[in-house]
């Protein structure tokens, strides 16, 4: 971002901001330490650098640490005691009537809630009117560039090699008579990670039957063996091991059997479609050219979800935003659950559709990603149609 100053600057004036500050103190804003490519510093005081709408940014940094921060554009200051911090913010501030932070009145979207009250107060104690940069995260942060988007389809090629690797090993190992357990499965899906080149910061979750209930299932609490008969849910994310690549994620449901129950077939229904109105609403919109906000869209799924009898079972939000940065990225995500979102679903946007329907014996759930064009939505992980049935 920090080679697109000029670009900022003209954004701040267009939005009547006379900066952005980027803060952090011991990673406690991911939003700022991407924003400024600082993952994998060691920097331990707090630190601010501040963008006005016109002239030279400013980096603010402890003295004991200007030799460790990288060299970011504009001029640097320096502090050493808390006095000296509180005086250079000041002077930073001076005459800046509204500064956007990372910041949600309310805390209405947690996930970019990133400073703390303490020092919310100390720069408002200056006069300053603190805004949301909510805006100016998604427009710099998280709208892809096409070698982005690129990357993120290998990452989908990847990621359908890696549920193929799966379901082999599933399928082999159960007509032969030894069931794997779970955490057999997950172990597979990391070695054809590996192969691949891909990186992820979790391992993928293997969940059959009630855990397949439990959306954020971990294999292993208890060792469970993957059994003919079983219905098995997978979700994986991962991407290529590189800075600026772009994660694909992804949920399939398979059936260790000749053919899923009637029961897994109407859940499933009700998810796929579900997963299907959210993508035409996002189609819709597009080829309309009206605005769509991330909420708009949980709504549309959540209602069709709750037509067919299974709304309480539906406990998250449709789906979350994707950046370079995060598979959970600081973009729009789709919900109007959890939190509304009221942030517009923009060209550039990657974002998953993953409603699910969660019962006490089974849960059924289907994640595709959805990259938001000029021309319109397209998708390039796999989309799954019915069940997969792993001894048909």
């Amino acid at each position: 971002m920090l080679d697109r100053i000029p670009e900022v600057q003209a954004l701040l004036r267009e939005r009547s901001l006379d900066a952005w500050l980027l803060y952090d103190f011991k990673g406690q804003n991911p939003t700022a330490t991407s924003a400024m490519a600082l993952q994998g510093h060691m920097l331990t005081r707090r630190w601010a650098y501040l963008i006005p709408s016109e002239g030279e940014p400013t980096l603010l940094v402890h003295a004991i640490e200007v030799g460790s921060m990288p060299k970011k554009p504009g001029r640097v200051a320096t502090y050493a005691g808390w006095k000296a911090f509180h005086d250079a913010m000041k002077a930073l501030l001076a005459s800046r009537g509204r500064v956007a932070m990372e910041y949600c009145p309310m805390g209405a979207i947690p996930y970019l809630s990133r400073v703390d009250a303490g020092t919310l107060e100390l720069v408002r104690s200056f006069g300053v009117e603190v805004v949301s940069s909510a805006d100016l995260v998604q427009h710099f942060l998280c709208v892809l560039d096409d070698w982005q988007i690129e990357s993120h389809v290998r990452a989908a090629k990847a990621m359908d090699r890696c549920r193929e690797s799966a379901y082999d090993f599933v399928r082999k190992e159960v007509r032969a008579g030894r069931p794997p357990l779970e955490a057999d499965v997950q172990r597979v899906m990391m070695e054809s990670f590996a192969k691949d080149g891909i990186v992820t910061d979790h391992p993928p979750i293997v969940a059959v039957n009630a855990h397949a209930g439990d959306p954020h299932y971990v294999p292993g609490r208890t060792p469970t063996p993957v059994r003919e008969g079983d219905l098995l849910l997978l979700d994986l994310w991962g991407k290529e091991n590189h800075p600026r690549a772009v994660h694909a994620d992804i949920t399939w449901m398979a059936f260790v059997g000749k053919e899923p129950s009637a029961r897994h077939r109407e859940v499933w229904d009700v998810v796929a479609g579900g997963r299907d109105v959210g993508v035409e609403r996002v189609r819709q919109a597009s080829a309309k050219g009206e605005r769509l906000e991330g909420w708009m869209v949980d709504r549309a799924v959540r209602d069709y979800i709750d037509s067919k009898g299974f709304g309480e079972r539906f406990v998250h939000r449709t789906g979350h935003n994707i950046d370079a940065a995060h598979v959970h990225g600081d973009g729009a995500n789709l919900d109007d659950f959890e939190t509304h979102d009221t942030r517009t679903l923009v060209p550039g946007l990657c974002f998953s559709v993953e409603p699910g329907v969660y019962l006490p014996e089974f849960g059924i759930r289907s994640e595709i990603d959805v990259v938001l064009l000029k021309d319109g939505p397209k998708i390039f992980t796999s989309v799954q149609k019915e069940i997969v049935a792993l001894l048909g």
